[in-house]
């Protein structure tokens, strides 16, 4: 059954549910179990991927919903965030575990429902799933800043999803249809109009919000700083990956007869979102807030791909939204746990961690190289790919901005490298421990950065596989 991943993700919701309100005393094993079962769905994800493999995209419902190897590559890529976040949140969690791990499933499902929608309606649907769950977890810390961060999420989350779904309203009024294939045959068939136009500019708005572009971009520092730190990860990776898969279903598939329409807008956000990421990180003193502005410079790389409009551009995504993954989950690891000790997430208090906790220096270090994109490691590859496809497509300006932008970031993640390894010394240089759940967590990612980037043969032909089947 090809929707067997969605099915078992919204039965483990609904268990978590229920066992957090009938079996409060097992509480504490909760994360264990979510961990397990979405580790086993993945695993299902993987054979259910393998018999899909060579065949044609199966489509349900009318067209409504798609299962193809682009929607499993994503499926996949959120199951191993939701593994991840669930292994590195204890350390956050007091009470109410259930609800924490049932809302972070519930996220899941809503990326999952929208990186296979192939009608608008559904994707909207599975769009509010995601982020009324994101609002809820932005604010389980319970302090006022998270509080804060959440009313924020909560408000932008609301105007730039009105805005989407004004767009989604003037593209059916245009082609009197929600399927995005016949979206395609409708807006190919006729000449472009001013209404057409329009409705793309709110699409582009509104995902613009999500994926944190500016000038969209303004809820992404505080809600950075607010959020309980692994829900920071699976927020800045997950739910910037699934917007991003949702654009490229809509636009490259549903609106390609209006490329060049398009493609002009989204240069100029990709350039002001390079520019104002990576200069506005230099200054921060914050680390979750560096961390965010580099995120919102991040956003500016993957808008490269879809520029390039190629089969290469869309598999530079996928490659890169890999890399990604695991980099920001070395980096939010480290920060939990020198904020658990430290009780701070300034960049000045991680002096000397080489010599307090060198585990968590190597990985922060690997993590933010892989960011900065520095050979060998995995960044390095993924930033490539994506240099590539724009100049592929004779952009050789855009290419040459992006790398001058990259350099600009090796300035801003060597600055916590340096405190990290030659800051001044403490008084007391005591050593931060770390839980198994984030050591395994950090582990995995430092060596998937290290392996990816020096033998990165096997991920880049299957990107490619998949990216060429999503164009066909």
């Amino acid at each position: 059954m090809s929707y067997i991943v969605e099915l078992l993700t919204a039965a483990l919701c609904l268990i978590l549910l229920v066992a957090g309100l009938s079996l409060p005393k097992y509480k504490e094993k909760f994360g264990l179990f979510t961990g397990v079962c979405l580790f086993i769905i993945f695993i299902i994800s993987i054979f259910d991927g393998q018999l899909l493999n060579g065949s044609q995209p199966q489509s349900l419902f009318g067209g409504a919903y798609v299962i193809d190897s682009f929607s499993i590559f994503f499926k996949q890529l959120f199951l191993i965030a939701a593994v991840l976040t669930v292994l590195i949140s204890k350390d956050h969690l007091v009470s109410k575990q259930g609800e924490f791990y049932a809302l972070i499933v519930s996220a899941l499902l809503g990326m999952m429902i929208m990186v296979s929608s192939g009608e608008l309606i559904t994707i909207y649907v599975g769009l509010e799933l995601m982020t009324i769950s994101f609002c809820v977890l932005i604010a389980y810390k319970g302090n006022e800043k998270s509080k804060e961060a959440s009313l924020k999420y909560l408000i932008l989350g609301a105007m730039s999803s009105a805005i989407f779904l004004y767009g989604l309203s003037l593209i059916y009024g245009i082609t009197q249809t929600t399927v995005i294939k016949e979206i395609a045959e409708v807006l190919a068939s006729g000449q472009v109009t001013p209404l057409e136009i329009l409705g793309m500019i709110f699409l582009i708005a509104g995902f613009a919000f999500k994926i944190a572009i500016v000038p969209f971009h303004m809820w992404a520092p505080d809600i950075y700083e607010g959020a309980p730190t692994s829900i920071t990860v699976f927020l800045a990776v997950a739910s910037k990956t699934a917007g991003l898969a949702v654009f490229l279903r809509l636009f490259m598939t549903g609106m390609s007869s209006i490329s060049n329409y398009w493609i002009e807008l989204i240069v100029v956000l990709s350039v002001l979102t390079l520019i104002l990421g990576n200069l506005v990180a230099i200054p921060q003193t914050n680390i979750k807030r560096m961390l965010a502005y580099s995120s919102v410079g991040h956003a500016g790389y993957f808008l490269l791909g879809i520029i390039a409009n190629s089969s290469l551009g869309v598999a530079a995504i996928l490659l890169y939204s890999l890399v990604y993954l695991f980099a920001n989950v070395g980096a939010f690891g480290v920060v939990i746990a020198v904020s658990k000790e430290t009780g701070s997430n300034e960049i000045k208090d991680y002096a000397y961690l080489a010599k307090r906790s060198p585990f968590l220096a190597a990985v922060m270090l690997i993590s933010l190289l892989s960011l900065a994109g520095i050979p060998p490691l995995a960044g390095f590859i993924g930033k490539f790919y994506l240099f590539l496809s724009i100049i592929e497509k004779g952009q050789l300006w855009l290419a040459f901005l992006s790398l001058g932008m990259s350099v600009v970031s090796v300035y801003y993640y060597l600055k916590v490298v340096k405190v990290m390894y030659f800051g001044e010394s403490p008084e007391k240089l005591e050593s931060i421990t770390v839980s198994i759940g984030t050591r395994l967590a950090l582990t995995v990612s430092m060596i998937v950065l290290v392996v990816l980037g020096i033998y990165p043969t096997q991920a880049i032909n299957m990107v490619l596989a998949v990216s060429k089947a999503f164009l066909m």
